[in-house]
C-alpha cells in the first residue's frame, strides 16, 4: 500500500528520462524504481546539492534524473565498471544534453574513489553491487562533506533483510 501511495504522487519525468527508462526496461537493464525516483527528487529539492557522487551508473538514468531535478546547478561524478553499459550511458548523457554536468568515470569504484579528493560531495547515491556497499562505505564517508546525504538503493532487498537466511536465495545471502 505504501508503494502504491508513493507512486500515486508521481508527477512524471522529462521525455528523455521516459525514453531512457523504456529502453532500459525493454533491454532488462535494472534502473531505479518509480518510488526511488520520487524519493531522489524530494531529497534533491530539500538538500539542493552542488556536488553529487553516484556509484553505479548503469545506462545513466539516475545521473540524468539527478541532473534534471536538482534545483541548483550541480556537478555529478558517476562511476561505472560494466564495460557493456558504459557506451550506452555516454550516449544517454549526450542525448540528454548533460555532458557538461555529468562526468562518467570508467572502472572499479574501489580503485577510483581513493583517487578522488576528500570532503567534496554533498550527496552520494550508491546503486551498484549491493554486497559491495559495506566495502564502499569507508571511501564514501571520506568523500562526503560533513553534512552530506548518503542514499543507498535496494538496501532492504525487498524485505529479504528481515527474512531467515534459509528463506533468502543462496546467491543473495551475502547482500
Amino acid at each position: 500500500r505504501l508503494v502504491t501511495y508513493i507512486n500515486s504522487l508521481d508527477t512524471g519525468n522529462t521525455s528523455i528520462l521516459d525514453q531512457i527508462e523504456q529502453e532500459a526496461l525493454d533491454s532488462y537493464v535494472p534502473i531505479i524504481r518509480k518510488e526511488m525516483q520520487q524519493f531522489l527528487k524530494l531529497l534533491l529539492a530539500m538538500k539542493r546539492p552542488m556536488r553529487i557522487l553516484e556509484v553505479g551508473t548503469a545506462v545513466g538514468f539516475s545521473a540524468i534524473l539527478m541532473a534534471e531535478y536538482d534545483p541548483v546547478p550541480c556537478e555529478i561524478t558517476t562511476i561505472e565498471n560494466y564495460e557493456k553499459r558504459i557506451p550506452i550511458a555516454k550516449e544517454n548523457i549526450k542525448k540528454a544534453g548533460r555532458e557538461n554536468v555529468i562526468k562518467l568515470l570508467e572502472g572499479d569504484a574501489m580503485e577510483i574513489m581513493p583517487t578522488l579528493e576528500s570532503n567534496q560531495f554533498d550527496f552520494v547515491f550508491m546503486d551498484a553491487a549491493k554486497a559491495q556497499y559495506i566495502h564502499f562505505l569507508p571511501e564514501v564517508l571520506r568523500l562526503m562533506k560533513k553534512d552530506g546525504v548518503l542514499i543507498t538503493d535496494n538496501v532492504l532487498q525487498e524485505g529479504d533483510l528481515i527474512q531467515s537466511k534459509y528463506v533468502v536465495r543462496r546467491r543473495d545471502r551475502t547482500i
